[in-house]
């Protein structure tokens, strides 16, 4: 692996997790169940940053805030930060970013992933790889590639948060 772009990220508190209470309708699959920001956050905000073992949460790549979901037009929207306005890892992120959404959306959902505006150096470069389907798929036929995108996207149960 190349050196770090960024030797020492700065680290923030996580988000407390969400706790659901259990309905009736969560048996009925005939009801829609909705989709909203934070459970779009919840599913991407433990994704390993490829550089530090730390997730996207941990280093504010990734924020609720940043997240639009229109679910009666099945659209979701996902800003990212990279750390720093010249990171390698920018593309890989937001594939993963992607590639996670993909594989836990009911395929209605049209995923956009985005870095967001003024962010990096290369923003728009970026966004233009990761908004070409043909790209995004060839680089998911890419073994080497997809093998970094998995380790990514392995949850792991000893992930640092910072104390409150």
């Amino acid at each position: 692996m190349p050196d770090k772009d960024n030797l020492n990220p700065l680290i923030h508190q996580r988000v407390t997790p969400r706790t659901r209470l259990k309905t009736t309708n969560e048996l009925d699959n005939d009801v829609r169940d909705p989709f909203d920001q934070r459970e779009i956050f919840d599913l991407i905000r433990d994704i390993n940053d490829p550089e530090h073992p730390l997730t996207l949460e941990d280093l504010r790549v990734v924020t609720e805030k940043d997240i639009t979901v229109n679910d009666e037009e099945g659209s979701i929207t996902v800003l990212f930060t990279p750390t720093i306005p010249h990171c390698s890892m920018a593309t890989l992120i937001g594939l993963a970013i992607r590639v996670r959404l993909l594989r836990a959306l009911p395929p209605r959902f049209k995923v956009e992933v985005e870095i967001a505006p003024g962010s990096h150096n290369s923003e728009k470069a970026v966004n233009k790889q990761l908004a070409d389907k043909e790209r995004v798929a060839a680089a998911l036929e890419n073994q080497h590639l997809l093998n970094v995108v998995n380790q990514c996207l392995t949850i792991k149960s000893n992930n640092y948060s910072p104390a409150a």
